[in-house]
């Protein structure tokens, strides 16, 4: 066979780990063939779709070896070779693919997903591009409890066009965090040539734009990772910030375990196979007469024989108990609860906005761990002034102003919580969210299922919702119901200042992600707020109005109309009970089913949001399910989008009248 590369010389130095970076590449290359083997067996031993390493084997061998036990790896959905040198036991890793109970993951990552943060794997990602952020959110608590740690991330070239890998090399250069970005470049985008999507030669020109040094160097050579690893670690732990560093590799497999690559040049796939880094290495150990044929058949043979052993053992291990399918989503409900004064104070009148600064003052005065940041958040204090002069009290480290880069901001912040941290983040407007969805859906809300409870997410996201007069139809949007369908999320809108205060206070302890929804519309809203008194615990509603004529149930903008109808129903004569939920995750279905009771099944449901399927269907349908005959009507905004003119979204919102008008029609009373 002609190889693609002259062999380089093994330096004497060099020698002991070039036989051991062979007998890993060996390793992972056999791991990868039983893995291809059982998959696509008739029938397959293991189910769905692998993504292999096969020709990249001597990139996670050599930059291992230059990293030290405390530094962090965050890999792509083909990061087996990753998980396997150094982090993770092979038997558990190949049981995770395989599916079984014994797997690191119990067989819910499977192959793509493997999640280990306890070992210092924070894990593999199936969304390509989504691990920058989180590696950058893991710097943020290497830089933070000062451990001299680095974290490095994998992807592919294809992965260089996402944004939210752009939002994180941005991210990373701005506060010169810790982080090695690595790119294994093997020439395709997945099934399209990298070459016919991309415009320049060499991918670690890009760094350059960033701010941050970049590389281009073999990676079919283990020494030449290590070394080139080593110098990227040193600067990141010396404070000298990210570098970014390409590696050439061949793809010897397909994208995934049953990709036939019918549309691959059979140039390329030969050129692939001549550059193989096991078959390059093994001519280096033979010319540099480090090895001798026969040493080379010997690891040969040992790789076969564990590998074997380790299969058999797995294909002898239990399957997963169906009956623990739906364990772990969310943690069991805390005893936990915010600190509170030793000695009362008389309760402050203040405005939704300023007992939401307070939340945030007490909570960075009593919690070392958590950090405040968003765009404008720092030394300007947000734009609606939460933050305002926190920076200021407790320094720039802990409340900080981000770059505009939700993607960015939200998967830090879940890496930063997977590493010991508590971070709040603020996505200044609701609509803004969109943009990032994927680091709250598929990455904060899923970390404490697939690692089975033995890893958490304890990250809050502060943003505000709702239609404005004169915003415009992209800042003025109502969203819960996106979220509210997302397992793994806690959600809550709290609708007056003491909320505003306790339910941070409270989301603030939680173990999952809380998405705390505030609403423009009611900031200037003031009352008392008494910050000393213990707080409602997550999920429990509030029974604003007793009444038994009908039940009105609402949260967030809808609560104080829902009052203001409730008060003028009072004087007709209907009295109306009035349920403010507060929260959606977890769901007082408890206060729910029991308002509903005391009404005699005349629910009104109101929100803010869209009423094709909004919050309020959900509700009412649970209610229908449970109260039999029960009588159930919806009030949202109808299913348009929200204008600028003032006019124009009266004519939409469901205020007091309308609530009124609905609610005299449900009680029976025409007046």
């Amino acid at each position: 066979m002609t190889l693609a590369n002259a062999p380089k010389p093994i330096k004497p130095e060099d020698a002991g780990f070039a036989m051991a970076a062979y007998r890993q590449m060996l390793f992972l290359r056999a791991f990868e063939q039983r893995c291809l083997d059982l998959s696509t067996a008739t029938p397959p031993v293991v189910a769905g779709s692998i993504h292999l390493c096969a020709g990249q084997e001597a990139v996670p061998t050599g930059a291992m070896a230059a990293l030290r036990p405390e530094d962090q790896i965050v890999a792509t959905y083909r990061g087996h070779g990753w998980a396997l040198t150094g982090k993770l036991d092979a038997q558990e890793v190949f049981a995770e693919v395989c599916h079984r109970a014994d797997g690191v993951n119990g067989g819910r990552a499977g192959s793509a997903l493997i999640t280990a943060p306890w070992a210092g794997f924070i894990g593999e990602n199936s969304i390509v591009g989504a691990g920058g952020p989180i590696a950058c959110g893991v710097a943020l608590a290497l830089q933070a409890r000062k451990t001299g740690g680095a974290v490095i991330v994998s992807f592919g070239d294809g992965a260089t066009s996402q944004g939210a890998l752009h939002e994180s090399l941005v991210f990373a250069a701005a506060y010169d965090l810790p982080v090695i970005f690595l790119c294994e470049n093997n020439g395709w985008s997945e099934m399209t040539e990298s070459s016919a999507i991309i415009r320049i030669d060499r991918l670690a020109k890009r760094a350059n734009g960033y701010g941050m040094p970049g590389v281009t160097i073999d990676g079919a050579d283990p020494i030449a990772v290590r070394d080139t690893i080593a110098q990227a670690a040193e600067r990141a732990r010396s404070g000298g910030g990210p570098s970014f560093v390409e590696c050439r590799v061949s793809r010897l497999w397909g994208h995934y375990n049953r990709d036939i690559e019918h549309y691959r040049p059979k140039e390329d796939r030969a050129a692939a196979t001549a550059n193989d880094p096991i078959l390059l290495l093994a001519q280096r150990l033979l010319q540099s007469e480090v090895a001798d044929e026969a040493a080379l058949a010997a690891a040969r043979a040992e790789t076969d024989r564990r590998m074997a052993g380790i299969e058999a053992a797995v294909l002898k291990g239990p399957m997963p108990d169906p009956a623990s399918a739906r364990h772990h989503v969310m943690a069991a409900p805390s005893a936990a609860k915010p600190a509170v004064s030793a000695t009362s104070s008389a309760p402050v009148e203040i405005n939704y906005i300023g007992a939401v600064n307070e939340a945030l003052r007490r909570i960075l005065a009593d919690d070392k761990t958590s950090l405040v940041y968003g765009e404008d958040v720092g030394k300007a204090g947000g734009i609606f002034g939460a933050s305002r002069n926190l920076q200021r009290e407790f320094g720039a480290a802990r409340v900080f102003d981000t770059p505009i880069a939700e993607a960015a901001i939200l998967g830090s912040a879940v890496g930063a919580a997977m590493s010991g941290m508590r971070p709040i983040v603020e996505i200044m407007w609701g609509d803004f969210l969109l943009v990032a969805l994927d680091q709250i859906i598929n990455q904060a809300a899923n970390i404490r299922y697939v690692t089975q409870g033995r890893a958490s997410v304890p990250m809050v996201i502060r943003t505000q919702q709702g239609a404005t007069p004169g915003s415009c139809s992209q800042h003025s949007q109502s969203l819960e119901a996106l979220l509210f369908h997302i397992p793994g999320i806690r959600l809550g809108l709290p609708a007056t200042p003491q909320d505003a205060y306790d339910m941070l206070r409270v989301a603030a302890t939680a173990s999952d992600p809380v998405m705390l929804i505030e609403a423009r519309a009611l900031y200037q809203r003031r009352e008392a707020v008494d910050f000393d008194r213990t707080p409602d615990p997550m999920g429990k509603a509030k029974l604003l109005r007793e009444g038994g004529d009908l039940a009105i149930i609402a949260w967030g903008t809808s609560v104080p109309e829902a009052l203001e109808a409730a008060d003028q129903l009072s004087a007709a004569g209907i009295k109306a009970a009035l349920l403010d939920l507060r929260w959606l995750s977890p769901l007082d279905e408890a206060a729910i089913a029991a308002v509903v009771g005391q009404c005699k099944g005349r629910v009104l449901i109101v929100h803010e949001a869209n009423r094709t399927g909004g919050v309020g269907a959900e509700i009412a349908a649970r209610i229908s399910e449970s109260y039999r005959g029960a009588t159930v009507r919806r009030l949202g905004t109808p299913d348009s989008r929200i204008p600028a003119s003032p006019l124009l979204q009266a004519a939409l919102l469901p205020k007091a009248p309308a609530i009124l008008a609905a609610a005299r029609e449900l009680a029976g009373a025409s007046r």
